[in-house]
C-alpha cells in the first residue's frame, strides 16, 4: 500500500453502499464506514492479500456494523420501538405498511447467507460478481442463493 488516502478515496463509496445495504440508514452507514476505515488504517499492516482489498474492507465493515447494531439494540427499549413508527393518519397505507413490516420481519429472521445476499442485491444494488467475491464464491452461487431467498420471501408473502 502506497498511501492509505488513495485506498480511502478509491473504496469509500463502495464500502458506504455496502454498509447502507446492511443498515438501510444513511447516518448509520456513514458512521460505520468511517469507523471501518479507521480500523483498516490501524490494521493495514495485517492485510495479507489473501483476498482483495475491497473484500477485506467489507469484512471489517460487516463486523463493525454488527457490533454497532448490538450496541444500539441494548440502548433502545422495547417501549421506544413500539411507538417509534406511529403516524397521525393510521389508515393511510395501512396495508402497504403491514406488508412491508411482515417482509422486513421475515427478512430479519431469514437464515444466512440468504438474508445478506438478498440485502446486498436489493438494497445495496451490488452485482452478483461482487456478492460472490465477498463470500469467496462465484457469481453463479450468488445468483442461486439470491433466487432461493427471493422464492422464500414470495412464499411467505402469499
Amino acid at each position: 500500500m502506497t498511501d492509505f488516502g488513495e485506498v480511502y478515496t478509491e473504496y469509500f463509496t463502495d464500502v458506504y453502499k455496502y454498509v447502507l445495504s446492511l443498515s438501510r440508514d444513511e447516518s448509520v452507514a456513514e458512521e460505520v464506514t468511517q469507523e471501518t476505515f479507521f480500523k483498516a488504517m490501524r490494521k493495514i499492516g495485517q492485510f495479507n492479500g489473501s483476498c482483495t482489498l475491497y473484500v477485506w474492507l467489507c469484512q471489517i465493515a460487516k463486523n463493525t456494523y454488527f457490533s454497532f447494531y448490538k450496541k444500539q439494540s441494548r440502548t433502545v427499549s422495547s417501549t421506544d420501538m413500539e411507538f417509534a413508527d406511529t403516524a397521525p393518519d393510521l389508515e393511510t397505507g395501512h396495508l402497504d405498511k403491514d406488508a412491508a413490516r411482515r417482509l422486513h420481519v421475515y427478512l430479519h429472521n431469514m437464515d444466512e447467507p440468504y438474508k445478506e445476499i438478498f440485502t446486498l442485491r436489493v438494497f445495496g444494488e451490488l452485482p452478483f460478481s461482487q456478492i460472490g467475491e465477498l463470500f469467496g464464491k462465484t457469481d453463479s452461487w450468488a445468483r442461486l442463493v439470491f433466487y432461493r431467498a427471493k422464492k422464500q420471501l414470495q412464499e411467505v408473502m402469499k
